[in-house]
């Protein structure tokens, strides 16, 4: 158990493990909560657990919104059912990876975050302003990360329309392919049972075809979640240590210097050689053998076309 606890504590002080970061966090709202239900269920206490979960699930009503906000967050970090959370993770590790390669990891981060908040404002929106919808209004209830999710995947399929996938029974396919498969599920089920979960699914993919296109013309949707992000860092990152050197009765004070590995925003706009010579790369071994930097190298290059 001990060694579990080491092995997690050591994926989240790696500064550049985002993705891992954000399904651990899943996992262990989870297993919280599968706990908390079989403690309360046994003890005959279900109606605690109902609570609990009222104040993570993100209602279709605006006014019980405004009594809890905080849902708009806690809802695509909470799942209740084991394959719900299986698939979500599967799908958000598959296309995250490509996300993490080729723009670094502080990208996931955004894609995840807005495509969570974007999907249940959709949701809450056309739940609100459609007739068809108002009779369930009220009892409507969110949860799950698939918007986060459907965000990243669409994202990655808007950068990389033609990176293959292998999929048992069906081989290589494009993931363009698949991000249009589940988008026009998800369409055709937004008049079924889960319709709130396929409209935030539609408002995830959005943010996801956006966050991509705006990028590749200069312009980062995520500049203010980098900046929240950094501020909750910041409340927990330990203060620099001070170092006093004596000498010559004068002193001289030194703080240390925290580094971290380049981002994507730090890559030099390669020329013409390099990028002919990545292209050859490609062609002969595929996406799969190039390196981050020659990644996010051939992503600096197309932002400049």
């Amino acid at each position: 158990m001990s060694n579990i606890i080491d092995d997690i504590k050591r994926e989240f002080s790696k500064s550049e493990n985002s993705l891992v970061k954000i399904i651990l966090i899943n996992t262990a709202v989870f297993l919280v909560l599968l706990i908390s239900k079989i403690i309360f269920t046994l003890s005959q206490s279900s109606g605690i657990y109902a609570w609990i979960m009222n104040n993570l699930q993100l209602p279709a009503s605006t006014t019980e919104f405004l009594y809890r906000p905080w849902t708009l967050i806690t809802y695509f970090f909470t799942h209740d059912d084991i394959f719900h959370i299986l698939f979500n993770m599967l799908f958000l590790y598959w296309f995250g990876r490509l996300i993490d390669e080729y723009l670094g990891a502080k990208r996931v981060v955004a894609l995840y975050l807005l495509g969570g908040i974007f999907g249940g404002v959709i949701y809450m929106v056309i739940y609100n302003i459609l007739p068809y919808f108002q009779p369930h209004l009220e009892q409507s209830r969110m949860l799950g990360a698939s918007a986060a999710a459907f965000a990243v995947a669409v994202g990655a399929s808007t950068l990389l329309p033609n990176y293959t996938f292998n999929l048992i029974f069906l081989g290589p396919i494009r993931i363009k392919f698949i991000a249009l498969f589940y988008i026009i599920l998800s369409l055709a089920q937004t008049v079924g049972p889960n319709a709130g979960g396929n409209l935030a699914h539609l408002g995830g993919a959005f943010v996801g075809y956006f966050f991509i296109k705006l990028l590749q013309n200069g312009t980062d949707m995520g500049k203010p979640i980098y900046a929240l992000v950094n501020l909750w860092s910041g409340l927990f990152r330990k203060k620099p240590s001070m170092q006093v050197t004596y000498r010559e009765k004068q002193v001289y004070r030194s703080t240390s210097v925290y580094t971290s590995t380049a981002s994507s925003a730090t890559i030099e706009t390669p020329d013409q050689t390099e990028i002919d010579s990545i292209l050859d790369k490609i062609s002969k071994s595929g996406y799969e053998s190039l390196t981050k930097e020659e990644k996010q190298k051939l992503f600096k290059a197309s932002q400049q076309k």
